[in-house]
């Protein structure tokens, strides 16, 4: 039995809640003990590396999730402000089980931990963390709080993360690109300046000063409502490229020469295509919820495109059983087998800046043969009987091809829409893409028709 107030922050994939109300010190120590016990790393049998976002209430949570691991013997090595991508390459790069206190794109209000196994292997609800929450309750109830007798050790990760990104991701030096990057007050503002430091670019930074308050826009790129001052500045300057980086720098969207916003879909073709020029051949795994040109160009490039549900660890465990080079999620998420399986919205930047400084071209040129189709981006609407809708969708479109892989899928010979659950809402998720503008609209509203009835 998990104590109610952990099953209120416990979601699928991390910890999630308001701070201090929701997520609190006690809650977050004794999550910190239970994540040592989880790990094998209490009774001094191993180090947790830890780093946190600049969220207000993250130093006080960093404290108590270390004191957790040092009560219960194990050693703590802190990386301090990092974006979640860094946390996850000190894991690999170490071999070290790791904690990363953020919240990623919600509002000021939350905060959140992300946790991993050594070698940046995730945690979810179903491996590890409804075991760690279970633990977490058992150790909520005591009168008396343990000493701490594990150790503690501060690091600095980021020029090794910077160095190892540029070995992975080399960016032809000829061209000097103008780029504009918005850093949304989150932690991008501490990553990028490093990891562009040595790079043939002119950078134009965008509320890079780390605030948890988020004073000019939340840091939710998927939101394209954020994106509207980066969209400005491009024109203004003149800028190759817009860069557009979430609460925790997980995350990238990219924004092309005239302003306007690159799907995601578009990028997860070219990254893919860029993998298969090096590894003929490879498998690269897609969501549910990506453009079907995705497979479309996998397949064209000799690739072999797997098809995944959404969600970062459902997609990490896929690409370690199926050996894929990459995976990319349309919700601006990008996975690499040489970043040890783990998401990095920088190393998906530094993708599309070296394929466009391969070229003279444009980012709207470069991206022209990536993006084939029309696409209606989620729409989310409340429901109170999400399972009912999808059982009369089904029915609805009973003569064409369906599956339940993550949700409901209908599948036409111009068309197709994808509705599921989610996770922590009382909300569906509607996607639909056609091959042209009116096609995907009259699905659109169609669809929209009976989950709104």
């Amino acid at each position: 039995m998990i104590d109610p107030r952990l099953g209120l922050v416990v979601k699928a994939y991390d910890v999630r809640g308001r701070s201090p109300e929701e997520l609190d010190p006690a809650l977050t120590r004794a999550l910190g003990e239970a994540f040592a016990i989880e790990t094998g790393v209490d009774g001094g049998r191993g180090k947790v590396v830890i780093g946190h976002d600049m969220r207000d209430t993250s130093p006080i949570l960093v404290e108590a999730f270390s004191d957790g691991v040092r009560a219960q013997g194990g050693d703590v090595v802190s990386i301090g402000l990092a974006s979640t991508d860094l946390l996850y390459f000190a894991s690999g790069d170490l071999d070290l089980a790791g904690a990363m206190i953020t919240a990623s794109h919600n509002p000021a209000a939350y905060n959140g931990i992300k946790l991993c196994r050594a070698g940046a292997k995730p945690i979810g609800y179903d491996t590890g963390l409804s075991t760690i929450a279970e633990k977490a309750t058992e150790l909520l109830g005591r009168t008396e709080l343990p000493e701490l007798t594990g150790s503690y050790e501060e690091l600095d990760a980021l020029s090794r993360y910077a160095s190892y990104l540029h070995e992975i991701v080399p960016i032809p030096p000829g061209r000097r690109l103008r780029v504009v990057a918005d850093a949304g007050n989150g932690m991008a503002g501490h990553t990028v300046p490093s990891v562009f430091a040595t790079l043939n670019v002119d950078l134009t930074p965008m509320y890079f000063e780390l605030d948890g308050t988020f004073p000019n826009h939340d840091a939710n790129p998927l939101d394209h409502s954020t994106l509207v001052d980066l969209q400005a500045k491009v024109r203004e300057t003149g800028a190759d490229i817009g860069l557009a980086f979430d609460g925790d720098a997980d995350r990238c969207f990219v924004v092309d020469e005239r302003g306007d916003v690159v799907s995601p879909s578009a990028i997860t073709a070219l990254i893919a295509h860029r993998a298969l020029l090096t590894t003929p051949g490879a498998t690269i795994l897609h969501n549910v919820i990506t453009s079907r040109a995705v497979p479309e160009i996998i397949t064209e490039n000799g690739g072999n495109a797997v098809r995944t549900p959404v969600g970062h660890s459902l997609i990490k465990a896929e690409m370690a059983r199926t050996g894929a080079v990459f995976g990319g999620e349309h919700s601006g998420h990008f996975y690499f087998k040489d970043f040890f399986l783990a998401d990095s919205g920088m190393i998906a930047a530094l993708h599309v800046m070296a394929a466009l400084a391969e070229t003279d071209g444009t980012v709207s040129g470069l991206m022209a043969q990536y993006e084939r189709y029309v696409s209606s981006g989620e729409i989310n609407s409340t429901v109170e009987d999400g399972p009912a809708i999808l059982a009369e969708l089904a029915q609805t479109y009973a003569g064409l091809p369906q599956d339940t892989l993550d949700g409901l899928t209908i599948t036409a010979e111009t068309w197709w829409f994808n509705v599921r659950a989610s996770n922590t809402e009382p909300l569906l998720r509607l996607n639909v893409e056609g091959d042209d503008e009116a096609t995907m609209a009259g699905v659109r509203d169609d669809v929209l028709a009976v989950i709104r009835r």
